[in-house]
């Protein structure tokens, strides 16, 4: 049919172009000829040198005329038939000039006679020029006949191809209740148990939704594998560190309590040198460091005893801050507070989220070397799928995390940090998630950290852990 279409419009563009064309031009020779009839008999009659000049012009037209007919010309009985015109023409423009000198030389009756035989040939080359015209037009009928032969062809094949295709529809339905809805039915009822029964009467919808519920439940199985692996390393771990912990708080605690104790009193009593009270304040701030070091492990081990009361985030952000005031001022950190307003109070406990906000704050000041500029926000909303929240952020103008260890940074016992034990951010985020919350970080490597705390506003309940 296409190939039909393109036959069909190739014929049209043949008869535009090639014929009708030829037609048009054709006529134009006719006219260009009558139009030179008549005015030698005006010349006869008048003497009036006007109209041989108007003669001389269609004369012109008539040649001009001939030549654009002579370029649409296609086969040789076409040129064969515009030379008779053209040879024809010109044996009647040579009687005609002569006609016209026999008039001008007074010779009227002469010129006369010459006058009525030159009219023959004029009939002659009209009738030629008809003729012209008329081979034109019976190809442009030809061609209409063609075309319209090609669309009753086109007709029956298309007629023909949608009787097949109805067949082969009628054929192709069969074969496809037999060799597969028949199957998919048996399979969509088997997968609704035996006395189960297919929600609609469309089995290969029933069965999609049936071949998807199923690989959702094996990538949520997959899901949950993983999780539970996790979860069994994560408290192979956390069983490891609690094991070590509490053996490390009998051997280690009870003795650095007694050198605490031994160096207060000695501090107190001992008259000593600048130099001996540096190296005092050093070693009391090593057992000090040590004595935390110990403090994150039994942190660690054991998850955080929350005393849950209606407190307002924004004063454990003050309490915070006037905490860290003078630690932080050692790191040359400028502290700026952005609150519009307090943030409403929610159940939390305040010692707990005062321990997170510290250790982010301290992360920040020693994150930044040479001093900056810490920057804490507050504000509240709604976020899905808490619900209404209270967001705290902490941002730094510090280096920043690298992509490569951000993931890494919440994970126990990792520390960017020569003498850290890599705990901080890993309780914090716990006390985080203990209260329903979430702790996450944003940043780009030499332009700064946030760290953002989201945590429920959840109604009053037993919160209180043991």
């Amino acid at each position: 049919m296409i190939w039909h279409t393109y036959q069909m419009d190739s014929l049209l563009k043949g008869i535009i172009d090639m014929n009708l064309a030829a037609l048009q031009a054709a006529e134009g020779l006719q006219n260009a000829l009558v139009n030179q009839k008549g005015f030698v008999s005006y010349y006869f009659l008048d003497g009036n040198p006007d109209w041989l000049k108007e003669l001389e012009e269609y004369r012109r037209a008539f040649k001009d005329r001939l030549s654009e007919v002579r370029k649409l010309a296609r086969t040789a009985t076409d040129r064969e038939t515009l030379d008779q015109i053209a040879s024809g023409y010109a044996k009647y423009i040579r009687d005609k000039d002569q006609v016209i000198a026999l008039y001008k030389a007074g010779e009227r009756e002469e010129g006369a006679k010459l006058h009525w035989k030159v009219r023959s040939h004029f009939f002659k080359i009209r009738d030629l020029c008809e003729e012209y015209q008329n081979v034109h037009k019976r190809r442009i009928n030809l061609a209409r006949t063609e075309s319209e032969i090609q669309a009753n062809r086109l007709r029956i094949i298309a007629a023909t191809t949608v009787w097949t295709a109805i067949v082969l529809g009628a054929l192709l339905a069969f074969v496809l209740t037999r060799q597969i809805l028949n199957p998919l039915r048996r399979l969509a009822l088997g997968g609704h148990g035996a006395g189960g029964a297919v929600e609609s009467k469309d089995e290969v919808k029933a069965v999609s939704r049936r071949v998807r519920s199923l690989m959702e439940d094996m990538g949520q199985t997959r899901i949950e594998l993983e999780r539970s692996q996790e979860h069994l390393l994560q408290s192979g771990k956390l069983a490891l560190v609690g094991r070590l912990a509490a053996g490390m708080a009998h051997s280690i605690r009870n003795p650095l309590t007694s050198v605490k104790m031994r160096l207060f009193s000695m501090g107190r009593t001992l008259e000593l040198s600048v130099t001996q009270e540096d190296d005092f304040e050093v070693i009391s701030a090593e057992i000090r460091h040590i004595d935390n070091i110990v403090q994150n492990f039994l942190e660690f081990s054991r998850p955080p005893k929350l005393k849950m009361q209606k407190v307002s985030p924004s004063d454990v952000v003050d309490m915070a801050l006037q905490l860290l005031r003078h630690r932080l001022e050692s790191y040359n950190a400028h502290v700026k507070l952005n609150r519009q307003r307090r943030l409403p109070e929610i159940m939390a406990d305040p010692e707990q989220l005062k321990e997170v906000l510290a250790n982010l704050l301290v992360n920040a000041g020693e994150a930044m070397e040479d001093g900056g500029r810490i920057v804490v926000s507050e504000q509240d909303g709604l976020i899905e799928p808490l619900g209404r929240v209270v967001v705290i952020q902490v941002k730094d103008n510090g280096p920043g995390v690298p992509q490569a260890i951000q993931d890494k940074l919440f994970e126990p016992f990792y520390s960017t940090k020569e003498d850290g034990t890599g705990l901080g951010l890993s309780i914090a985020a716990r006390i985080v998630e203990e209260h329903g919350g979430w702790l996450n970080l944003r940043s780009q490597e030499g332009k700064g950290a946030t760290f953002t705390i989201t945590l429920p506003r959840k109604e009053e309940r037993n919160w209180v852990r043991f």
